[in-house]
């Protein structure tokens, strides 16, 4: 019992401090688990995003043909606003705005998910905005060839979906004796923007470009993120060797970075909560990864191809996608191998890709997030049915023993050697595992916690209604019902569970659920809605044991 009571007291204690935490960090004070975020707030606030930026031409680590010491652009960080076209492109599911300097992607914004913070607008993910610089960039190097930086030439067409399953827009410019063509192809319901670069050898001699695809973005973090719960925002890398890699901004600020920067396959990509935009060259083909700083508050992750060598007048073509939208499993598992890993679920990832999938499929039959995340529950706690059971019946011999317990205590309360013996004998006599209590419960907490990770990375649970007044599954309780019923749940639980004979350790006891129920006041709702299923669940469970025993100690 005193150790189930001293695993409860750190529970508690880390609660306190997690909550003291967070509140330092919501008041902008240093964090005492997560320094750099504060640090790079800080920097955000300081020095706002550069929103004229267009970021430098990447440059090759490796071997160079002569001609690339021309291929370099003056070393500029930030460039003036663009006065070229600026080209909207509007799907079912996005606005692009892609602009005639450079064929750079400079707005996107997603027709289908709502802003969090301002419900009548929707969000936009690549922007030039003056709060926001987040740009899709691709061109050559290796020469004074097309890049991010040159004047394209935008061939007429349709400009808007309908009723065609695909459009595309075309834009050509020539530089150096090279012409680039760039073909963006939209297609219906696809988050996925096909780009075909055709470059073209129109000089009298051999050359042998390098494209590359780069996007580029302010450090700062997303507006109305939570304090009280952290999540990615920044760059990511995955080739097939060394797998998932994300990349924090101030190691880039830095310039500590430690990810793969050579493969022969891979993607790079950007990723914040719920979204993500990745550029993703041919499955197959050299390439070099990079990230680096681009301008005060400034950073860029991209990815190096070369193309081969291009005899005069010939031309060759080169396929990329650049996915920008949801991180939807299922739209990421097509686009390529391990893209679905931008949505992170940690190192329980294990235990939390299975959860969700159940999820899926329960939810194909409820249709409704909120039922699902119920139905979840309900599938965990018969799971775990018999742990569950194990552990509440030992709190409930525990709870018949108290005044034994609380007897043994007085009586010995000058000597612990002999108050520790007694206890052991009493243990040995009622056959109570002192333990019991604590085992099942630790080898739940796996699950438990990747659960946690699952309704707080999915994007299918945000804007997702349950009833009444839960209209985002993802965003706290506008009225904080379910926090106060899960504090009268906690409570509950308290009073079934033994009372702890020393009175400290009962008021503490009888505080947690006043702590837990604040904590998650600013939780998901989703995430609050599966504890108090769990935790009305468990009363019924504990409730039943603990009468039985009752009953069979009385008769």
């Amino acid at each position: 019992m005193d150790i189930q009571r001293t695993v409860l007291w750190v529970v508690f204690s880390m609660s306190l401090l997690i909550l003291w935490d967070n509140w330092m960090r919501y008041n902008g004070k240093p964090s005492l688990f997560f320094p750099t975020q504060v640090t790079q707030q800080a920097n955000d606030k300081a020095a706002p995003p550069n929103t004229a930026a267009r970021g430098d031409v990447p440059q090759s680590k490796q071997a160079a043909p002569a001609a690339a010491g021309s291929a370099q652009m003056p070393a500029t960080t930030a460039a003036p606003a663009s006065a070229g076209e600026k080209v909207r492109i509007t799907t079912d599911l996005m606005k692009v705005d892609i602009d005639s300097v450079g064929g750079e992607v400079r707005r996107l914004e997603l027709l289908k998910h709502k802003d969090s913070n301002d419900t009548s607008k929707n969000v936009v993910l690549f922007d030039a905005s003056p709060t926001r610089t987040y740009l899709g960039q691709t061109g050559l190097i290796g020469g004074a060839y097309p890049n991010h930086r040159t004047p394209f030439a935008v061939r007429a067409g349709a400009r808007d979906l309908g009723s065609a399953d695909q459009l595309q827009l075309v834009l050509e410019a020539e530089q150096g004796g090279v012409k680039l063509v760039k073909t963006y192809t939209f297609k219906r319901n696809d988050y996925v923007v096909h780009v075909r670069h055709d470059i073209q050898n129109l000089g009298g001699a051999p050359v042998s470009p390098s494209l590359y695809m780069q996007l580029v973005r302010d450090g700062g973090k997303l507006e109305g993120e939570s304090h009280f719960y952290s999540t990615f925002t920044g760059p990511a890398v995955y080739t097939d060797a060394t797998k998932f890699e994300k990349i924090d901004f101030e190691k880039i600020e830095k310039g500590k970075t430690d990810h793969a920067t050579k493969a022969d396959d891979g993607w790079i990509a950007m990723i914040q909560h719920y979204f993500v935009s990745a550029f993703v060259p041919p499955a197959k083909g050299a390439r070099e990864m990079f990230t680096k700083k681009v301008d005060n508050n400034l950073y860029a992750v991209g990815t190096i191809m070369p193309v081969g060598t291009i005899a005069p007048g010939a031309a060759l073509s080169v396929d990329t996608q650049l996915y920008s939208g949801p991180q939807e499993t299922e739209r990421l598992e097509k686009v390529a191998p391990g893209l679905d890993l931008v949505k992170d679920y940690g190192w329980l990832t294990i235990v939390a890709k299975p959860i969700f999938w159940l999820m899926v499929q329960i939810h194909k039959y409820l249709g409704n997030w909120g039922w699902t995340i119920v139905a979840l529950t309900v599938l965990i706690k018969l799971l775990f049915f018999p742990l569950s059971a194990a552990s509440y019946r030992s709190m409930a011999k525990m709870k018949t023993v108290t005044p034994k317990m609380t007897e043994i205590r007085e009586r010995h309360k000058g000597d612990p050697q002999k108050m520790n013996q007694a206890m052991m004998e009493l243990y040995k006599t009622e056959k109570i595992n002192p333990l019991g209590g604590c085992l099942p419960i630790v080898v739940q907490i796996p699950v438990f916690i990747a659960l946690y990770w699952v309704l707080l990375a999915s994007v299918e649970m945000r804007n997702a209604p349950w009833l009444g007044w839960i209209k985002d599954l993802a965003a706290p309780d506008p009225f904080f019902i379910l926090p106060v019923v899960m504090a009268v749940s906690m409570f509950v639980q308290t009073k079934l569970n033994p009372t702890p004979p020393d009175p400290v350790q009962a008021k503490v006891m009888l505080f947690m659920p006043i702590v837990f129920s604040v904590m998650f006041f600013f939780f998901p709702s989703g995430l609050v809605l599966y504890w108090v299923v769990n935790n009305l669940l468990s009363i019924a469970q504990q409730w039943v044991i603990t009468k039985n025993i009752e009953k069979a100690k009385a008769a």
